[in-house]
């Protein structure tokens, strides 16, 4: 369960994260950060993101360009946030955002 740090934590680096992507991707796919998760010991997190529009190619392009971008970002981090650890990160498509979104549209189909 994470604690009070550990949200400001993740938020922070969520903010963080969606402001260097906004400013360093390309919008062909649009990356939206939908989550960030951060061990007990703030030395690695994982960054959850899906794609617009949804695709494999544009996922796998993506996480290409964040995977390639991973030590500028970090950079960025520690440059604008005042962390001690600046953690290692890790990258993920959010599938579960994914499958939130299609039992969205599932049931507005049935409520129609």
């Amino acid at each position: 369960m994470s604690t009070g740090r550990h949200l400001r934590v993740e938020s922070l680096i969520r903010e963080l994260v969606a402001g260097f992507i906004q400013h360093e991707a390309n919008t062909d796919p649009l990356i939206t950060v939908t989550h960030v998760t951060t061990s007990p010991d703030y030395r690695r997190i994982t960054v959850f993101f899906t794609t617009m529009p949804e695709g494999k190619e544009k996922e796998a392009a993506a996480l290409a360009f964040l995977m390639r971008s991973g030590g500028e970002l970090r950079g960025y981090i520690k440059k604008k946030s005042n962390l001690k650890i600046i953690p290692f990160i890790e990258f993920a498509v959010d599938y579960g955002e994914r499958h939130r979104q299609h039992i969205d549209e599932i049931a507005r189909e049935i409520d129609k």
